[in-house]
């Protein structure tokens, strides 16, 4: 099954409603890159008139976990995957849509091969970068993805 925006809305929506309701919604995706957008509202803010950094961090981990989890579909394997650790840097205020983007899809599928052939966790970093309607960078995500075959 081929992941596409509408099914990672829907399933965003069914089980990750905190999302959901801040407004997180997958634009798009493809095999090295996804890009989630969310806009800042009343419902995700914070007491300085910004977006709160937990609804920015649902949205870079959405933009990374979503090439994970159709990468390990596409294996056909059962894989768990889970985010080990992960650190952020905000450098302004997030204001209006701010868009997430993921180009590290590479990074995934060496490691899925790896956890197949071996049994054994896996670990790889990816990064997510959140820009303003303006094209300026408002934070940075890195997330340290596990996966193991079951």
């Amino acid at each position: 099954m081929k992941m596409s925006p509408a099914k990672l809305n829907t399933f965003t929506m069914l089980k990750l409603p905190s999302a959901w309701l801040c407004g997180v919604r997958v634009k798009s995706i493809d095999g090295v890159s996804c890009a989630v957008t969310v806009r800042h509202r009343w419902i995700n803010q914070n007491p300085f008139k910004s977006m709160f950094w937990a609804v920015q961090g649902m949205a870079a981990e959405l933009s990374t976990g979503a090439m994970v989890i159709s990468k390990i579909q596409a294996t056909g394997k059962k894989i768990s995957m889970l985010v080990a650790s992960n650190n952020a840097a905000f450098s302004k205020k997030a204001r209006g849509k701010i868009t997430f983007i993921c180009s590290d899809g590479d990074r995934i599928e060496e490691a899925l091969q790896k956890t197949i052939a071996t049994g054994e966790g896996q670990t790889f970093w990816m990064q997510s970068v959140g820009k303003d309607e303006k094209g300026d960078v408002v934070s940075t995500f890195n997330f340290e993805w596990t996966v193991k075959a079951k």
